[in-house]
């Protein structure tokens, strides 16, 4: 699938004001840091349609894009509030980020697959391995994308791959593996997104 145009819609803080625009919805789920942004701009071919951060649990509203815009293949894109809160982050506003993931997750009539993003480095953590139970739980499609691949070798992304299935109990198909940097999995992602949203023998 082409991604012919992408735009920023609104940003939401509050689960009351979650919003449907009338088009299916893929969401991006991931720790804080985890490169969500960085991985929107990558497969949009944009540089900085979402805004990336340094600073660990920079995005904390539900972010809604709208992509190819008024063609046959529209869907909106939904940047999730990142989990793994922040340094200095008051209990109040915890509770607030994980009432508003909560009510769209499971609210949300339009979402139709979920990319959860990890670290392609790391053993998925504690918060990674309950965001796929949540999924699996609520009966909600998912795939996991694995991040920062070009900071391995090939081999060593692969065995990485394979560790991080077997710890979240998934099949090794249920994992993508890419990279920005070194523009890896892009369309891999793009035809899974059209495969889930647009294929009707799904």
């Amino acid at each position: 699938m082409d991604i012919k145009t992408s735009g920023f819609v609104t940003s939401v803080a509050k689960a009351k004001d979650l919003k449907d625009f009338g088009l299916d919805e893929v969401a991006v789920a991931g720790r804080s840091n985890v490169g969500k942004s960085t991985f929107i701009n990558y497969i949009t071919c944009r540089k900085a349609l979402a805004k990336t951060s340094a600073t660990p649990g920079k995005t904390r509203m539900v972010n809604y894009f709208v992509i190819n815009e008024s063609m046959d293949n529209a869907f909106m894109l939904v940047d999730l509030p990142g989990y793994g809160y922040a340094v200095n982050l008051s209990e109040a506003e915890k509770a607030r980020w994980d009432k508003l993931m909560g009510a769209y997750l499971t609210g949300s009539e339009r979402l139709k697959h979920v990319l959860v993003l990890m670290d392609i480095r790391r053993e998925p953590s504690k918060l990674d391995i309950h965001m796929i139970e949540y999924l699996n739980l609520n009966i909600i499609p998912f795939t996991v994308v694995l991040t920062k691949a070009d900071k391995l070798s090939r081999s060593a992304s692969l065995r990485q791959k394979k560790a991080i299935a077997s710890a979240l109990k998934l099949g090794i198909d249920n994992l993508i593996i890419t990279s920005s940097l070194n523009k890896q999995g892009g369309e891999e992602i793009k035809n899974l997104i059209y495969d889930r949203l647009f294929n009707s023998d799904n």
